[in-house]
């Protein structure tokens, strides 16, 4: 989790969840806004404190934890 330096967790800071650089901006936040459409820009310019590299770091995080394995199991033919 080393490449998440931005991401940060800290349990007197919205109750723990996923925030960057321990700034009450949540990286859900984050991914709401640009899955609403927004762009990076636009969240930069409502949210001064946040850098592109905040979002990118945002979206990695996101692609990581949603990172699947499929594993195939063999059907019970008798059931």
């Amino acid at each position: 989790m080393d490449k998440f330096d931005r991401i940060t967790f800290d349990p007197d800071i919205m109750a723990g969840q996923a925030c960057i650089r321990g700034i009450r901006i949540t990286v859900s936040l984050v991914l709401n806004l640009l899955g609403n459409g927004q762009s990076p820009t636009e969240i930069i310019e409502e949210y001064s404190e946040l850098e592109i590299e905040d979002i990118h770091q945002s979206l990695s995080y996101a692609a990581w934890l949603a990172k699947e394995s499929v594993y195939a199991y063999p059907l019970d033919r008798a059931a």
